[in-house]
Formats: structure tokens, sequence, C-alpha cells
């Protein structure tokens, strides 16, 4: 029986929280030209990309470890609570979790803002490692991210 797990990891940032979430909210456009290493493209299936329900196809570039394509749904786009949920439903990832979930909240915290990010997953088998891979990548991502924000924004 293959297991499930958590992972989480909390990123303090110097980007203001609503600059910031605006940024992840509009990562179809945001993520390929800020990091063209890491997001060859994010292409939107379905919706406009930024809003609960919307389908997201991802190829990744070279900066990405391990997984290649991703195919993504958008199950949450709180704007108020600044909460973005999204589950894997096709792509490489697949191959290893059978299931996996993330949610990344931003916190405004004094001039800047705390982003928390977790996982649940449940692995395709017992081998499988934990996903720190994809936690150290979105950890990476984020404090990038507000490279990006904080000149751009």
């Amino acid at each position: 029986m293959a297991s499930t797990g958590k992972m989480d990891v909390e990123i303090e940032v110097k980007s203001h929280a609503d600059k910031f979430f605006e940024a992840l909210r509009d990562s179809a456009n945001v993520l390929p030209k800020a990091f063209p290493n890491d997001y060859k493209s994010i292409e939107v299936l379905e919706g406009d990309g930024k809003s609960t329900g919307s389908v997201r196809l991802i190829h990744y570039g070279e900066g990405s470890p391990l997984v290649k394509v991703s195919k993504e749904k958008v199950d949450i786009m709180d704007e108020a609570n600044k909460t973005f949920v999204y589950c894997v439903i096709d792509g490489d990832l697949l191959k290893f979790y059978k299931n996996f979930k993330s949610n990344i909240t931003v916190i405004p915290k004094g001039a800047g803002s705390l982003v928390k990010w977790s996982c649940e997953f449940e692995k395709a088998s017992e081998e499988i490692p934990d996903p720190h891979l994809i936690k150290d990548f979105a950890a990476k991502n984020f404090k990038e991210l507000d490279d990006y924000v904080l000149k751009a924004y």
C-alpha cells in the first residue's frame, strides 16, 4: 500500500502580500517571462488561468529536475485570503505520486510577506521518496519571484 504524506515550507519575502499574490495568480504569464530556465511555457487550457476551475499545462525547463510536463487544475483561488490551491491532474509527477495537491498562502508580514507552501501527496509506491525536490523548487521559485516582483511591480 502506498503511503500518503504532507510537506510544507515557509519563505519570508520582501514583496508586499498583494503584489506577491498578484504575481502568483498571474503565474501563467509571469513565470515563463521571469524564469525561462524553469518554465518553458504555461498554457491555459480551461478558464482564464487565474480563477477556480482553470486548467493549465506547464512545460518546465532545464531548471526543473524531475518534472518536464504537468497539467494542473486550480481548486481554489481566494483573493481575499491570498490562498491558491491546485492539484496535478496529468503529467510526469503522477508517475511518482498518485495524488498531488499544493496550497500556497501569502500572509502580510510587516512591509513584506510570509509565503506558506504545503503539499499533500500519495506515493505511487513505497520506494518513491517524499517530494523534497519539489519543495526545494517551490522555495527557490518564491525567492526568485520576490526579486522579480520587487523590480517589475
